[in-house]
């Protein structure tokens, strides 16, 4: 999968350190991967939601952040749409972000 943009990630942990390893750890993974369905996520991280729209949220650093990506499976891509603590996640909509 080809993941659109790193720098948001990068960003992110910058300000929560505590955050770097496992956002770069996922971002490793999908790099790697070739999801062809939300099933294959499913498959590899249990603990995701499926939302509209090809939506997907990762729970990051046993849920204290959330991640939410749009997916495009035909063309391989993923765009990260928002990262963010547990709290900010609740405040917003991720079927719309």
């Amino acid at each position: 999968m080809r993941v659109i943009a790193k720098k948001i990630l990068r960003d992110f942990w910058k300000l929560h350190e505590d955050a770097e390893e496992q956002l770069l750890s996922w971002y490793q993974e999908a790099s790697k991967a070739s999801w062809k369905s939300p099933n294959a996520i499913k498959r590899e991280y249990p603990s995701a939601s499926i939302l509209n729209d090809n939506r997907v949220v990762f729970n990051i650093k046993g849920n204290h952040y959330r991640l939410v990506v749009r997916i495009n499976y035909h063309y391989q891509m993923v765009w990260i749409r928002f990262v963010g603590t547990h709290t900010e996640y609740d405040k917003m909509d991720a079927n719309k972000i």
